[in-house]
């Protein structure tokens, strides 16, 4: 599951993983340590190979340091690329809500969201922003994947709507197998 910050890829991989009764992952909650410091990359890779070792999996993330070995044991790829009025519209309102109710993003590390991406969006480290660097470059980034030699065995999907997205839950999704 790939697609900017705000695409829905989180809420879209857990209803997924839910439908086809396998385990999720969501690569940030491997990535963040305490403090918003990054895990070691060996110590992050390492949680990736393990949580794709299993017979079946919907993961979550676009970090690029992990899609060869991630994509290398999947079967489809599902690009979540809603409209960005849409995109924007669902990071900042999440960004509020979290950055309201103190929530911890991943258990364990005392990450929550800051106030300064509500307050100034396009400041340097806002999540805000960091979704529309991330979607300008999606669109080149995955449509060459599609056509890489070495992604031939992958199924590329690329939701724009709601309706594709419901669509593709109901019924059009892969088989439960990676």
């Amino acid at each position: 599951m790939v697609g900017a910050s705000g695409s829905g890829k989180s809420t879209f991989a857990r209803r997924l993983a839910a439908r086809l009764g396998v385990g999720h992952v969501e690569l940030d909650a491997h990535y963040w340590g305490p403090g918003w410091t990054p895990r070691p990359p060996e110590d992050f890779r390492h949680d990736a190979e393990r949580a794709v070792a299993e017979d079946a999996w919907v993961v979550d993330g676009n970090y690029s340091a992990l899609q060869p070995m991630i994509w290398a044991r999947a079967d489809t790829v599902v690009w979540l690329d809603p409209p960005t009025p849409l995109v924007l519209a669902r990071v900042y309102r999440r960004t509020v809500r979290t950055a309201m109710d103190r929530t911890e993003l991943w258990p364990g590390t005392g990450n929550r969201q800051p106030w300064t991406d509500v307050l100034a969006p396009w400041s340097r480290d806002s999540i805000i922003r960091w979704s529309v660097r991330q979607r300008r470059q999606h669109p080149r980034r995955y449509g060459d994947a599609m056509t890489t030699p070495a992604n031939a065995h992958l199924t590329f999907h690329r939701l724009r709507t709601r309706r594709a997205v419901e669509g593709f839950l109901a019924g059009g999704g892969p088989s439960s197998r990676p």
